[in-house]
């Protein structure tokens, strides 16, 4: 069997698994706390001239944990969040370090994603920067788990649902820095290293949410939140 053979087999047993009812063990991901965050800083969180819809939280914090230049944000922002996001950084840290154990049963998935249409799983993915469209297709249960082997890096990059897969239930574990130019982006952002794990959204969209060990820089993006214990976006 060649390696493409091998790769469509995993995922079509992936499918048929999650329509067939029965749930692997990577199809359970729960951010706890951190679910109520469309962003979530470490250091801090600076929004220049974007739109959030949902709750921006920073903890520990920094000398200026957060910076709003001409922001529309329509749910709560530190300090009012402060007590809540520190639960929500242990929680988010958490579940980073689970999902880096998946690394050793993961599809091994290189360049640039462009034109791909994947089912549920997981994916190890190699630091090339993405770009053109992703689809994922699956039902609206299927969980998509992308470990990125460095940075996350794309420009007019797009992920696009089908077959009633949710944003939601996407969740991109960087082991470097995420920086997303201009994207049409779609999952949870997991930017869980503790040197070097800040997240940068320049333009474009995330349907999903930005949580970060280190920093979040928001300049001109559109993030729309998940519903806290939903696999449905705002």
């Amino acid at each position: 069997m060649n390696d493409l053979q091998k790769y469509l087999s995993t995922c079509l047993l992936a499918m048929a698994a999650l329509l067939g009812g029965v749930s692997p063990a990577w199809a359970q991901v729960s951010l706890g706390t951190a679910s109520e965050f469309a962003v979530l800083g470490g250091t801090n969180v600076t929004c220049t001239a974007g739109v959030v819809a949902g709750d921006v939280g920073v903890s520990p914090g920094s000398a200026v944990p957060f910076t709003d230049t001409g922001c529309t944000i329509s749910g709560g922002t530190p300090p009012a969040t402060n007590e809540a996001a520190a639960q929500a950084r242990t929680d988010f840290l958490s579940v980073y370090a689970q999902l880096q154990l998946q690394s050793t049963s993961c599809i091994q998935m290189p360049g640039n994603l462009a034109a791909l249409n994947l089912a549920p799983g997981v994916y190890c993915l190699d630091a090339v920067a993405k770009t053109g469209t992703l689809t994922l297709t699956g039902p609206s249960n299927g969980v998509w788990i992308f470990l990125v082997d460095g940075a996350l890096t794309g420009t007019d990059f797009s992920v696009v649902m089908d077959g009633g897969g949710q944003p939601c239930n996407v969740f991109w574990a960087p082991s470097d820095a995420a920086t997303m130019t201009t994207s049409a982006f779609k999952g949870n952002i997991l930017a869980g290293d503790a040197a070097i794990g800040s997240i940068t959204l320049t333009g474009g969209t995330l349907a999903g949410r930005a949580l970060a060990n280190v920093a979040v820089t928001m300049t001109g993006t559109s993030v729309i939140g998940c519903v806290s214990g939903s696999s449905s976006c705002n």
